[in-house]
Order: structure tokens, then C-alpha cells, then sequence
């Protein structure tokens, strides 16, 4: 694979970052894709992550593998494109934020079994369990903590 460049996405990928949103979301067992169409994604996208959050996209030869989305003390979006799992790219990602901040929260849901690896094997600690409650899916989810040393 051609090398990776991590660069800010702007509101014109918000559909591209919506479309990796949803197509990341499609393998996991609670995903309902009929709660929300791929126009209310986009929707999402345009009008609340894209001006709470500043969004690094993964790049190679100028085609968007990847993004995360944080604003201070919070990841709050993920994403690689499943094609391009497990090549580096979510840690490039996760790398770019941890050189901004030193103190990162995040959800990912109790079954994410990928996911949780992942944070871990980068240093996050689970420090809270909840049942799903409070989440739109209604999924057991845990809270993951990262800090500088």
C-alpha cells in the first residue's frame, strides 16, 4: 500500500466521512442501518460533527481510507473503511490525536470486541460499564481513558 497522509478533512468530505461512518457501523450486530438512511448520516455529519469536532482523515493517493473525529478530552468517531482494517491506518489516526492531546476519553460498546482490542493495545484503560441506557442504540458500551505519562 502507498504511503498514508493524515491531513484535516473539510465540510466537503462530509460525505465521504459519512459513508465510511455507515459502512463501518454495517458489521456489527446492533447496527440498524433502517434507523437511519445514509442521507441522515450525511446530515449528521454536516450539521454536528463536522462544527463540534475537528476530523483527520486517512489518505492514500488521495482516497479517504479513514477518519477520526475529536474535540478536547474526546474521540468521539473512529472509522476505517473495513476493506482497509488492520493496516495501521487506525493508529496513524489515534497517533495524530494522542499528539494533541493528553488526557482522551471515548465509547465504543461492550461487544465491540475489535474495537476495545485496539484501544487497548494503544493504552486506554475501561473505566466505566454502562448498560446502554443512554446511548441511541440501547447498547451496553464502555467508557475508555487515555493519558500521557
Amino acid at each position: 500500500m502507498a504511503p498514508v497522509t493524515i491531513r484535516r478533512l473539510t465540510a466537503s468530505q462530509t460525505d465521504l466521512a459519512a459513508g465510511i461512518h455507515r459502512r463501518g457501523m454495517a458489521g456489527m450486530p446492533w447496527f440498524d442501518p433502517e434507523r437511519h438512511t445514509p442521507e441522515e448520516d450525511r446530515i449528521f455529519y454536516r450539521d454536528r460533527v463536522f462544527p463540534g469536532c475537528t476530523i483527520l482523515g486517512a489518505h492514500v493517493e488521495g482516497v479517504l481510507l479513514g477518519h477520526v473525529a475529536w474535540r478536547p478530552g474526546w474521540i468521539d468517531h473512529l472509522y476505517v473503511d473495513p476493506p482497509y482494517h488492520s493496516r495501521g491506518i487506525g493508529t496513524l489516526l489515534l497517533e495524530a490525536v494522542k499528539a494533541e492531546l493528553a488526557d482522551i476519553q471515548l465509547w465504543t460498546f461492550q461487544a465491540n470486541a475489535g474495537a476495545r482490542s485496539f484501544y487497548e493495545r494503544h493504552g486506554f484503560v475501561a473505566e466505566q460499564f454502562t448498560n446502554g441506557s443512554n446511548n441511541e442504540e440501547r447498547e451496553p458500551d464502555v467508557r475508555y481513558r487515555w493519558r500521557r505519562l
